[in-house]
């Protein structure tokens, strides 16, 4: 077991190093303007290119490590993702820095179904919800400072900076031999061969990521829209606005671990329907209370909306037991990218009516993700032993 821990504690480590740079181009945008006088279209499409490209071509790696057993070394990623970020304050042909944007992407997208794969390849049914939270958290964290390492890189030195966000990838392609499990120290469960061949369980992986992009579209427009809302509406300076939205992210992360513990105690559909479920009265007390109580309210939200996120993980690993690498592919990459229309919708929704009526229709979608996945056909655990106990 301590072997087993110590392997994806390194996975975790890996994925907090290359999730730093994925909120690193949003973060520099506004002196990404201000330097080469881009129009708001054309910085956003720097950010388009990189989570596009990272949304599509993780199910394509994940599918090529399944069906034709094409793996890349771990330090590939952290070497292709660090530079192509880092090189971005020397550029300033906008093609070139497309370009970058879309191989730093490549990167990332090289090393999630892998790195999922050998986790899943990892653990064990018993403690697969908790290990796997463990190895999402460290990217939940990379993604929380990536943005503060990047300040304080360009307040330093300008667009230029950003070469020193090289040191952290560049170092763990460096140290990978050391840092990641060994091939041999994590070899493939058996499987039969037919399984990993076979047809893909379409109905179900198809309900699980439904249920991912139905919970992204709540997650990431909640982010994006939170700041200004504290700020517009309740007159919260900006610095207590972005504290609040990053001590709810830090109550789910902590939502993470309990949330994957508890499933492997309780049942990865019983806590993803429950946690969901759960999710909404804090969310609406949010929305029609203000000050502490309110406050505390989003915290509670966010602690049970993140809870569900590494269980949806290990049960579309357990839908296609053949496929992991292909199914932490869609989770990661199609069911995060298809939340990220929702943002979309959301922010129609607030020019068009306001932004306090944009944010209370979140409970539709989390309503829907609540149904979906209460109806995937994926066992129940502690549910299923208490109606069959009712039934004697």
């Amino acid at each position: 077991m301590l072997k087993e821990l110590r392997s994806v504690l390194g996975l975790s480590l890996g994925h907090f190093v290359i999730d730093i740079y994925s909120p690193v181009i949003p973060a520099v945008l506004p002196v990404l303007i201000a330097t080469h006088g881009y129009s708001y279209f054309l910085a956003g499409l720097l950010v388009a290119a990189f989570n596009i490209t990272s949304s599509l071509l993780q199910p394509t790696v994940g599918w090529l490590s399944d069906r034709k057993d094409v793996t890349v070394p771990f330090a590939v990623p952290f070497v292709l993702t660090s530079v192509c970020i880092g090189v971005f304050g020397f550029i300033g042909d906008y093609p070139v820095l497309l370009l970058c944007s879309a191989c730093a992407a490549f990167g990332a997208a090289i090393f999630h179904p892998g790195a999922l794969s050998a986790v899943n390849r990892l653990t064990k049914a018993e403690n697969r919800g908790r290990l796997t939270s463990i190895f999402v958290i460290g990217g939940n964290f990379g993604f929380a400072v990536g943005p503060v390492f990047a300040a304080v890189a360009v307040g330093a030195f300008g667009l230029p900076g950003l070469i020193f966000l090289v040191i952290p990838g560049l170092l763990t392609a460096a140290f990978s031999r050391l840092i990641f499990p060994a091939p041999d120290g994590m070899e493939r469960k058996a499987v039969v061969s037919a399984e990993v061949r076979g047809p893909i369980p379409i109905r179900p992986i198809a309900m699980v990521i439904g249920v991912g992009a139905l919970r992204s579209w709540a997650i990431f427009a909640s982010i994006a829209f939170l700041p200004a809302y504290f700020h517009d509406h309740l007159g919260v300076d900006i610095l207590m606005a972005n504290t609040l939205v990053s001590l709810t992210l830090l109550a789910g992360v902590v939502g993470q671990y309990v949330g994957g513990a508890l499933s492997d105690i309780f049942g990865r559909k019983e806590v993803t329907v429950l946690g969901l479920a759960a999710s909404l009265p804090p969310f609406a007390l949010f929305l029609l209370t203000s000050g502490p109580v309110s406050y505390a309210a989003l915290l509670v939200f966010g602690f049970f909306l993140w809870s569900t996120f590494s269980v949806t993980v290990a049960m579309a690993h357990e839908v296609m037991p053949g496929n992991v690498g292909f199914a932490s592919g869609l989770m990661l990459g199609l069911a995060v990218g298809a939340g990220g229309i929702g943002v979309a919708v959301s922010g129609v929704l607030a020019d068009a009516f306001s932004l306090e009526a944009a944010l209370s229709t979140l409970a539709l979608p989390l309503i829907a993700a609540v149904a979906l996945a209460a109806a995937v056909p994926y066992p129940w655990k502690r549910f299923g032993r208490l109606i069959a106990g009712e039934t004697r």
